[in-house]
């Protein structure tokens, strides 16, 4: 990987990507704001509009540095509906990763994590720091999983579910679409699709179809 587009440049999220890109030899090539807000892009990198992509800027491929799943399927879309194309997973050298991982396009494996053998990763999947992933893992497309949480073997999660900060899942349980789990919390079976789950163990506390969420 060398040169990358960051496709939504207002999460502090970006930081680390911009971290791990560094630690693989790539660099930014330019961050396209796609909302009003803030900017976490670094000194001296262009920030650009949709409007504003230009001849060198448009063949690159993009990455969308933003943690909430809702929140990256709707930059990935705006992108690709740009004619943009998702960069191949960036993954941190930091982490521990096995031979028969499977990464979709514009995955990100942040720093410090260790995924067990046979896992697969859909598309624009978020592992964030320090997280441990069971082997033969399955997770659907834009996932994400907080700091430190830890995933037992056998476990699938499904399209656009998110996982909080240090929760865990254990083995062979599904977590459904557009679930969530709340932080600190211990999944000890199965979750339905849209759920909120909280506490040891984690019990439903909210339910709602995805376009409520």
């Amino acid at each position: 990987m060398r040169s990358v587009i960051l496709f939504g440049i207002g999460s502090p999220i970006l930081t680390d990507y911009e971290e791990s890109l560094h630690r693989v030899g790539g660099m930014i090539a330019a961050g396209i704001k796609n909302r009003d807000g803030a900017s976490y892009l670094p000194d001296g990198v262009r920030v650009l509009t949709p409007d504003e992509l230009d001849e060198a800027i448009r063949p690159l491929p993009f990455l969308v540095p933003l943690f909430t799943p809702a929140h990256r399927m709707v930059a990935a879309a705006e992108a690709q509906g740009l004619g943009l194309v998702p960069a191949a997973p960036l993954i941190d050298p930091t982490s521990i990763i096995p031979r028969r991982a499977v990464f979709g396009v514009g995955s990100y494996v942040n720093a410090g994590c260790c995924l067990g053998g046979g896992s697969r990763f859909g598309a624009f999947v978020m592992i964030n720091r320090g997280a441990s992933v069971g082997h033969d893992a399955n997770f659907g497309d834009f996932v994400s999983t907080g700091p430190g949480a830890v995933v037992a073997g056998n476990v699938t999660v499904g399209h656009g579910a998110m996982l909080g900060t240090g929760c865990t899942i254990l083995p062979s349980v599904t977590i459904g679409e557009n679930a969530i789990v709340a932080a600190g919390s211990v999944v000890t079976r199965d979750i339905a699709a849209n759920a909120m789950v909280a506490g040891n163990p984690a019990r439903v506390v909210r339910s709602a179809p995805p376009q409520d969420r």
